[in-house]
């Protein structure tokens, strides 16, 4: 069974513009380039207009892929004072001579829709998600497992312990009551580890890395992984993945369509933060 995102974006849409249109304003999200990629350009401009379908102003702060590391900053700081923007966007990767941790310190949590700041991603670990913006590829995965699973007393793996996906979806799964194993690229026999799974998180950025012989007929695989090849956007799981268990994301159409959406609600939170209003 493939478990698509894209009906399950268009839920969250259009409650999304629902909670929009009471807000009485048009939000301002402000997505801030530092790397001169033109993919990035590309992606960014989608952003824009899916923003302008839902009634949010977006700008871009192209600052060019020169720009130092202290004029980021000083950027990035102007932006968190200014009252008239409620959501700021650091579009990753960054310019080669840029460190994004560096820089992601400097935005405040309520305005970082990302939920990619050390404050937001603590609040996180300590079970305060009311408190915190939560990063949106994280929230896809735990959204599309809940279509399947009981997340309280699962067993769920996640494959890759990188910062914006495997890290805080491994808080957010415990904070939900699921039990979980983080697994890296040192992890000795992935398949015996994985065996006792209900699921299968991977997002390593790897393609074909999770394959059949990885994996068992009562796994539900979710494939946050996205690999730009000669034939295409792929997963880091192989095709065949999908032939053996009984429930699996596809590559594209899986967790991406669902991220896009979940980060236009969290400018919503980000909004009902910053009045001091209490958020589920």
């Amino acid at each position: 069974m493939q478990l698509l995102g894209k009906p399950l974006a268009a839920r969250v849409t259009a409650e999304v513009r629902q909670r929009l249109s009471a807000l009485g304003f048009a939000p301002h999200l402000v997505s801030v380039v530092a790397s001169g990629d033109p993919a990035t350009l590309i992606y960014v401009e989608s952003k824009r207009r899916q923003a302008e379908k839902l009634g949010v102003r977006l700008s871009v702060r192209d600052l060019g892929a020169e720009v130092s590391q202290d004029e980021l900053h000083a950027a990035l700081h102007q932006l968190s004072e200014d009252e008239s923007v409620q959501g700021i966007v650091l579009e990753l990767p960054l310019a080669p001579h840029l460190d994004p941790d560096a820089a992601l310190r400097q935005i405040v949590h309520p305005r970082d829709i990302e939920g990619l700041t050390p404050a937001n991603l603590a609040l996180v670990s300590a079970g305060r998600e009311a408190e915190a913006l939560l990063p949106p590829t994280p929230r896809s995965v735990r959204f599309l497992l809940r279509e399947v699973l009981q997340l309280s007393g699962a067993r769920i793996a996640i494959v890759g312990p990188g910062r914006t996906v495997g890290r805080p979806l491994a808080w957010m799964l415990n904070n939900r009551g699921a039990t979980v194993t983080l697994c890296n690229e040192f992890t000795r026999d992935l398949g015996a580890v994985l065996a006792p799974q209900d699921a299968v998180v991977v997002a390593v950025g790897r393609a074909g890395l999770l394959r059949p012989e990885h994996v068992q007929p009562h796994h539900v695989v979710i494939d946050a992984g996205i690999n730009v090849t000669a034939s295409g956007v792929v997963g880091d799981a192989a095709p065949q993945v999908g032939e053996v268990v009984r429930a699996f994301t596809p590559v594209p159409g899986g967790v991406g369509p669902l991220t896009s959406a979940l980060m236009f609600q969290n400018l919503v939170r980000a909004v009902r933060l910053q009045r001091g209003e209490k958020v589920e």
